[in-house]
């Protein structure tokens, strides 16, 4: 991004501000104020001042000297942080309908195919059309049941490779075990087909380069007269080569759907099931091509694989790091599991394991799916004082909302036994606690996430004992972030967990 922003300062500048004057001219003064926030260059606004690689913890600084929503110039573009769960209610259910729109840049806008998916769509009758279909069609209960011989399998034979290494007393990089495990789940469910490794490969490599696609600086987004410095610059044609690899990937994996031969495991995938709703005349109301397939698909690589992944990955970090809560959590699945080779879904839904519960919550809390919700707003509106006008982009701080002490007692430690005496749900109504969002933009697939997160873990936690590699200190393990999309951040472990498993059943 530095590199970017000198071109743009050395190129570009004087002309900017030729056209960013006459604009202040035009402009008519507000009566009422925009929130504080630090002060920003001409032209480029606060852009010089953001770290991707912290940004989440510089934007929760940033709220304790300029309040739960202060204002930022990215550029062309304002932009508000929201940062205690009173002003997030504010936007996510007293005003949901004005905040429930995306904004429009020019990663998510392409890889969605202009917008024609569910997570980074704008709000629309096509959105709402397509969040219905997204939500009866495929993540309703009953289609989460009807794959759950599919998450155990693959679950069960991530199981017995961990065997394996716990017998010859082999180290395990857990983070490498987690992205094949969802990456295959993922494949199983939205194709209908189980890959073999190099085409395992092929899929996680697309997979990273949706972030990486993300994660660009784009002109464009933020200075639109000065779009074309992306092709200067290259990251224009990197976004399209990206694009033109998923396209040709998704598009291999539909032509497999029409052909006559197709493995009778296709039947009832995702893709299949969207084929049958337009060949029954259910998705009459929107033009429905195979570009609403692949955004559809698109979002189930970015909400599937990377995201549950690193929660696995965070969670075991966490319970490595606090030997008590380990024990704990092994403990009650060991007794209510007793007898058990291992854990089925079937298994957890017949019987309650509050702790393992409240494991998965505190680390949802410490390391939300998403670190900052992006919103848009569609019309003008006052909160707190202060004038919001249509088309500012809003970011909620699930950090620094999840880690306020005002909240949270030793918000920034490990405790899963605080969510042992309330009655705080993930399901968006408990706006200090939002870890999939709320309102009409709560993330779909929360439910398909949990029911994945608790038999992973439950398993590992059941299956076997968990050390630390020869040398190492729980100290040793580091809980260092890393961000792929500045634009609604994924929190990930920057450095792999390796831990030494021990057999247990």
């Amino acid at each position: 991004m530095a590199s970017s922003i000198h071109l743009f300062l050395v190129g570009v500048v004087p002309l900017l501000l030729m056209l960013v004057l006459l604009k202040l001219l035009q402009n008519h003064r507000s009566k009422l104020p925009h929130p504080p926030g630090p002060w920003g260059l001409p032209f480029i606004g606060n852009l010089h001042q953001l770290d991707v690689s912290v940004l989440p913890h510089q934007l929760r600084t940033f709220s304790q000297e300029y309040g739960p929503i202060f204002y930022l110039r990215l550029g062309c573009l304002p932009a508000l942080v929201v940062s205690s769960h009173e002003t997030a209610k504010q936007f996510l259910k007293n005003h949901d309908l004005i905040f429930c729109s995306r904004p429009d840049f020019l990663g998510s806008k392409t890889l969605s195919y202009n917008g024609s998916d569910v997570v980074f769509a704008p709000y629309s009758e096509y959105w709402k059309e397509m969040r219905k279909i997204l939500t009866v069609h495929v993540f309703s209960s009953s289609r989460i049941r009807s794959f759950r011989s599919i998450r155990e399998e693959e679950v069960f034979q991530m199981i017995e490779v961990i065997s394996k290494k716990a017998s010859e007393n082999e180290v395990l990089n857990l983070s490498d075990m987690m992205m094949p495990l969802t990456s295959t789940i993922t494949c199983r469910l939205a194709f209908g087909k189980k890959f073999d490794k190099a085409q395992v490969k092929r899929f996680e490599g697309l997979v990273k380069g949706i972030g990486v696609a993300m994660a660009t600086f784009y002109f464009s987004d933020h200075f639109p007269l000065f779009g074309w410095l992306d092709r200067l610059t290259g990251s224009a044609a990197r976004l399209e080569r990206s694009f033109g690899d998923m396209d040709l990937f998704y598009q291999e994996l539909i032509d497999e759907h029409f052909s006559p031969n197709r493995p009778s495991s296709m039947e009832g995938d995702v893709i299949d099931i969207l084929l049958q709703l337009k060949r029954d005349g259910q998705i009459s109301s929107i033009d429905f091509t195979s570009n609403n397939i692949k955004a559809v698909i698109m979002n189930l690589f970015f909400g599937g694989t990377d995201t549950t992944a690193n929660t696995i990955v965070w969670m075991m970090t966490s319970l490595i790091k606090n030997p008590k809560a380990m024990r704990r959590a092994q403990e009650e699945v060991r007794n209510v599991m007793h007898g058990k080779e291992i854990i089925s879904e079937e298994d957890i839904q017949n019987v309650k394991l509050p702790y393992l519960e409240a494991v998965i919550k505190e680390t949802l809390r410490m390391y939300p799916v998403i670190a900052m919700i992006p919103r848009e707003s569609l019309d003008r509106v006052v909160i707190n004082g202060y004038e919001i006008k249509p088309n500012t982009i809003v970011y909620v701080n699930l950090l620094a909302i999840h880690r306020d002490p005002q909240l949270w007692k030793n918000p920034d430690d490990f405790l899963p036994e605080r969510f042992l005496d309330n009655d705080i749900q993930y399901k968006g109504q408990d706006f200090e606690y939002i870890p999939f969002g709320s309102g009409r933009r709560i993330c779909p697939g929360m439910n398909m996430a949990i029911v994945t997160l608790e038999l992973v873990v439950s398993n590992l936690l059941y299956c076997f004992d968990w050390e630390l590699p020869p040398g190492m200190k729980e100290e040793d393990i580091d809980t260092q972030d890393g961000y792929v999309d500045v634009h609604g951040i994924t929190f990930n472990k920057k450095y792999p967990l390796c831990l030494l498993p021990k057999n247990y059943c």
